[in-house]
């Protein structure tokens, strides 16, 4: 099992919940202060929506790949690793109310990719509080927290 993750810093947490189980057919699978996550079966997705600033545009947060597996991700490393690209791993870190493994990417217009496996729930977003313009769980060496 794996799936394409998108997250997305929204303005009205509860507008967004509102609109995309209405737009997916399912409610969230976890919700969290500030927090809602969707584990959509079809188109395999998941969705995460992370508290932003009031009156500010929706904005991408981060990009996944949820993947079943420690080994997968291990795998992944290797893979982004041997095609050239520069990675950064992580181990039993907190990210999105949920302790994880995972390897950073960034894209060609800066945008962060994680490939992680969710290994335990967790009590808190992120590692530290992130300022407003930090993503929930930026990717190593682009300035952020986790």
């Amino acid at each position: 099992m794996s799936r394409v993750q998108l997250a997305l810093r929204v303005a009205d947490l509860e507008a967004s919940v509102d609109f995309y189980t209405r737009l997916f057919g399912t409610g969230p699978a976890k919700r969290r202060e500030g927090y809602a996550n969707f584990a959509v079966v079809e188109p395999p997705l998941k969705l995460v929506l992370i508290q932003g600033e009031p009156g500010e545009d929706t904005r991408l947060d981060h990009l996944g790949v949820e993947v079943a597996t420690g080994a997968e991700v291990t795998e992944a490393t290797a893979r982004l690793r041997d095609a050239g690209l520069a990675t950064a791993e992580e181990a039993d870190t907190s990210c999105c109310y949920a302790l994880q493994d995972k390897v950073w990417v960034t894209g060609p217009g800066k945008e962060p990719w994680e490939v992680y496996v969710v290994k335990a729930d967790a009590d808190t977003l992120t590692k530290a509080a992130p300022a407003a313009e930090d993503r929930c769980c930026p990717a190593p060496g682009t300035g952020g927290t986790a």
